[in-house]
């Protein structure tokens, strides 16, 4: 008769065999698939692995994607060290963490190429060069390096192994750093499809040209570039290029962009605001989608047309000291380049510099959602009426109200919304004539913000009372009280029975 502990033994023993049989099975996956699944784990279990047997070995020697940012330091202990064949660290934080990357570079295959290199790490400028040669060694194809340096206020010089690269597709780099003259910069890059460029120090080359002019990375499709100190003029030609993205170039002055398949741009806190001769031209007669935001408005703009222009969001400013007519002409020329676009999105001072100066812009034809962000006080209702006037066949419009922390909530002293005309309604019934495909074709009006005062109410009378083809009005008021809860019931029954409004809109309170 078995006894107990010897079937235990024999259950254990299956147990054990299916558990061989199913790593074999694993085991025999090609190389492809089985790098694909260590892709899903952290560098460092993969790393572990590799004692497994000879065929896991060598797929660690063989890894392609080698992303380091899931390593912790702190669990590198001298026990895994010691498993993969490594000397013990005894270097602080970071240099332990380069160590380990090194030493798995090391070991690596010499005939097997990286697809993938990434980490983040704080480490001397000897270490960086070494550990971006290696990679270069291995045919590298997309690399992405975020390093701050240590022991020294100098700056890094832009590897030039990168340059010559023939495998090289992503680059993406953040480390304070020097560019090589833009002679030798130019002639290089021929495989690159992204460039990303954070940290550029550009003391000494203020100026851009022709780096990336047409005959410069041919293939580049992506371009970022981001805190480029120095950089006064700027010229972007590249024959491929579909995304370009800069973002805080303080000290811009001049913008050239001049792109035959550029589909998307996004500039975001650039420009020299106190500069009195800046100036941007933007010729990308593809252009879908436009992000300008926290921009200094510029001297003199040129913006050529493009009938393709889908999504565009627009905030830029003026110094009060530089609100002269140049630069105000300037803000005019820059909205009426997007004279085609069919969903805009405004900032609040450019509304200001609609308001305070009554420009006149190019209408918005094929416009069908606009969303705008205002304090909505008097002195800005003359640019909502130029935005409006300005959207003839416009569908829906989204107002999101901004109200600075001093005003106080007016008390709910009168009734706002019987038939007492107030200053606010009597200026916006004299605008009906000039409103009137605006209010012919307007369907969904949104208000966030909306806290029932004057100017707020006498707009949402307005479209409701005007709007022949509205149909939903959405109030967004926020958090209220019981006190506001009563408020809000009185002001939607009456709405409800507006017996003289033109249109049949659903008025909502959320």
């Amino acid at each position: 008769m078995e006894t107990r502990s010897a079937k235990r033994k024999k259950m254990a023993q299956i147990v054990e065999n299916d558990a061989k049989a199913a790593t074999d099975r694993i085991s025999d996956l090609p190389d492809a698939v089985l790098h694909h699944i260590l892709f899903l784990l952290p560098i460092k279990c993969v790393a572990q692995m590799s004692i497994l047997s000879k065929r896991w070995k060598f797929l660690w020697s063989t890894f392609p994607d080698l992303d380091f940012r899931t390593l912790n330091p702190f669990e590198i202990s001298s026990k895994n060290v010691k498993l993969l064949e490594f000397e013990k660290p005894r270097q602080p934080l970071d240099s332990s963490r380069m160590d380990f990357i090194n030493q798995v570079l090391s070991i690596r295959d010499k005939h097997s190429d990286i697809r993938f290199l990434c980490f983040r790490a704080r480490l001397s400028f000897s270490r960086l060069n070494s550990l971006i040669r290696r990679a270069i060694r291995h045919n590298v194809r997309e690399l992405d390096i975020e390093a701050a340096t240590v022991c020294t206020d100098d700056y890094f010089n832009f590897p030039r192994c990168v340059i010559g690269s023939e495998s090289l597709r992503v680059l993406k780099l953040k480390s304070g750093f020097r560019l090589p003259p833009s002679s030798v910069m130019r002639h290089g890059f021929q495989s690159l499809q992204s460039l990303s460029l954070s940290l550029v120090i550009l003391n000494n080359q203020p100026s851009l040209p022709d780096l990336f002019s047409k005959s410069s990375f041919p293939l580049l499709k992506t371009l970022n570039l981001d805190a480029c100190f120095g950089l006064k003029y700027l010229h972007v030609g590249c024959r491929a290029l579909e995304d370009l993205n800069l973002e805080k170039c303080y000290e811009l002055e001049g913008l050239d962009i001049s792109c035959a398949k550029l589909e998307r741009i996004k500039l975001v806190k650039c420009f020299d605001g106190y500069s009195d001769k800046s100036w941007v031209k933007i010729n990308a007669p593809k252009l879908e989608q436009l992000s300008w935001q926290h921009n200094a408005v510029t001297d003199m703009t040129i913006f050529e047309h493009s009938n393709l222009l889908d999504e565009v969001t627009v905030g830029f400013f003026i110094l009060t000291r530089d609100n002269t007519s140049g630069k105000l002409q300037s803000a005019v020329d820059f909205l009426s380049g997007l004279s085609h676009a069919r969903s805009l999105s405004l900032e609040r001072q450019t509304i200001e510099i609609l308001s305070n100066n009554h420009l006149l812009i190019q209408p918005f034809y094929n416009l069908k959602y606009l969303e705008l962000h205002t304090g909505f006080n008097k002195s800005n209702v003359p640019g909502l009426t130029c935005l409006f006037k300005s959207s003839p066949i416009l569908n829906t419009l989204i107002l999101k109200i901004i109200h600075e922390y001093r005003i106080e909530r007016k008390e709910w002293n009168r009734d706002l919304w019987d038939m007492t005309i107030t200053e606010g309604e009597q200026y916006w019934e004299s605008q009906i004539r000039t409103l009137e495909s605006f209010l012919q074709h307007l369907k969904v009006v949104n208000i966030h913000g909306f806290l029932d005062y004057e100017n707020e109410v006498a707009l949402a009378k307005f479209l409701l009372k005007h709007g022949k083809a509205l149909e939903e009005m959405v109030l967004y008021t926020g958090h209220c009280n019981a006190r506001d809860t009563l408020r809000r019931q009185k002001i939607r029954s009456q709405m409800m029975g507006f017996s003289w409004a033109s249109s049949n809109a659903k008025v909502a309170f959320q």
